[in-house]
């Protein structure tokens, strides 16, 4: 009896006391400090950060734009790379910007010599597996945000939005490798509709702890394919992306010998030993409901405000009142008759409607000059000004003779101009009109 009691005295004992942490090896150590620090600090100064904690309909800019940091990374971009242009920090939609780039590289050298100091006041230390496991959980919100965010960017087609009336009528050859891609992408929405669903997929289920390993080997394919396409098309987005992918690469490290018997030994995996899962019930129902919660609030404000991007600027936007592309018939610049002539400054090919607020003027070299247009229907009055000329103005008299007829007659930058106009429809481009086919006797690839 004796005995019997002493020994489960001793088994609640060694319950009871905590596991030692692992030793890590000294290089293992000085990686994580180093990868801590410079994941830490990139999340919080980039987008990451208002994309982990989206505030609904209202767009946040990145941290990294506000001081400290953005007067340091000026002041090195200065100093240090010898830039002296002045740096395009907000507005430009590049991730790939100077100061995109010097900014990485201020993170860098600062991750490293934190590191260096870190190693050096704390060598007693094992290991940091509560740190570690933090740090995979950033990780994780940091992936699963940003491609919940963009896969429903593509569920409702807005990132890639179908070719408009200008991509329409551009030659090919004048489009660029980014341009190209948007049109392929943007020219199916059940494409794009499809990847975004791969995406927010991936990005729902990196966030939950049981499906966490699936969800980082979707978000790290997708991250490479959308990697690659930077790359090759020239999209300035490559180090945002090649930052998914090291995230992702690291998340996997923990599983990497598992991944590496089930795919290639094709051997029992056995159960994971990932530090994200608590140790008691109590806590276990916490790590399931929280992240449920979460992803139900990403995904909804993310719905929400794409819904109404997609009434505001998308395909469920208002169209302008003309909406179509107009082509010249007959033109007369200060009264008298102006024949078409290529390379001709003053000479239009094409007038095209699209938004409500715009209007873009086709040359006969097929490029375009946009305009803020002010159309008012009812008065029969049409004004437009340059984005970047507040002294430029254009305003014409409306005359629609018929259904496809349009008479624009004013006045284009003090010059006297009558446009006679006919209506094309742009619902015959091959591009537009083509369609679907399950059979296909011979490929239609023009």
């Amino acid at each position: 009896m004796g005995t019997t009691q002493a020994r489960t005295e001793a088994v609640l004992e060694n319950l009871e006391r905590p596991e030692a942490p692992p030793r890590w090896r000294l290089a293992t150590r000085i990686a994580f400090r180093f990868c801590f620090l410079y994941f830490a600090a990139y999340v919080a100064v980039t987008q990451l950060l208002p994309t982990i904690v989206p505030i609904p309909r209202v767009d946040v800019p990145d941290p990294g734009t506000f001081p400290p940091v953005r007067p340091a990374v000026a002041w090195v971009a200065k100093h240090v790379f010898g830039v002296r242009a002045a740096l395009v920090v907000t507005g430009s939609g590049s991730g790939d910007k100077i100061f995109d780039w010097t900014e990485v590289a201020c993170l860098l050298a600062l991750a490293a010599v934190g590191a260096a100091l870190w190693s050096v006041l704390d060598r007693a230390r094992p290991s940091y597996p509560g740190l570690y496991r933090w740090t995979r959980i950033l990780l994780r919100l940091a992936i699963g945000s940003t491609f919940i965010l963009y896969g429903l960017d593509k569920v409702i087609p807005l990132q890639m939005p179908y070719p408009y009336l200008t991509r329409l009528l551009q030659p090919y050859g004048n489009s660029s490798p980014m341009g190209v891609l948007w049109s392929f992408i943007g020219a199916s929405p059940a494409y794009e509709i499809l990847v975004g669903c791969v995406e927010a997929i991936g990005g729902i289920l990196i966030l939950m702890p049981r499906t966490a390993l699936l969800g980082t080997l979707i978000c790290l394919g997708n991250a490479v394919q959308v990697f690659a396409l930077n790359m090759t098309y020239d999209v300035p987005v490559k180090l945002f992306s090649f930052h998914l992918i090291v995230f992702a690469v690291f998340l996997l490290m923990a599983d990497a010998g598992r991944l590496w018997r089930f795919f290639v030994l094709d051997r029992d995996t056995g159960a994971s030993r990932r530090p994200e899962r608590p140790r008691t019930a109590r806590g276990r129902r916490i790590a399931s409901v929280v992240p449920a919660v979460y992803v139900v609030y990403l995904v909804g404000v993310n719905l929400y405000g794409g819904a109404a991007a997609w009434k505001e600027y998308g395909g469920g936007s208002p169209q302008s009142p003309l909406y179509g592309i107009w082509e010249v018939e007959q033109m007369t610049l200060d009264g008298t008759p102006h024949p078409a002539a290529f390379g001709d400054p003053d000479c239009w090919r094409r007038v095209v409607f699209q938004f409500p607020e715009s209007a873009a003027f086709q040359h006969m070299d097929d490029t375009f000059e946009n305009y803020k247009a002010s159309i008012a229907l009812a008065d029969r009055k049409l004004a437009l000004t340059r984005f970047d000329d507040a002294l430029w103005k254009a305003s014409f008299q409306i005359d629609q003779p018929g259904p496809n007829r349009l008479v624009l007659d004013g006045e284009m930058n003090h010059r006297k101009m009558r446009l006679q106009l006919r209506l094309v429809d742009h619902t015959k481009f091959r591009l537009v009109s083509s369609g679907f086919h399950w059979i296909q006797e011979y490929p239609f690839n023009r």
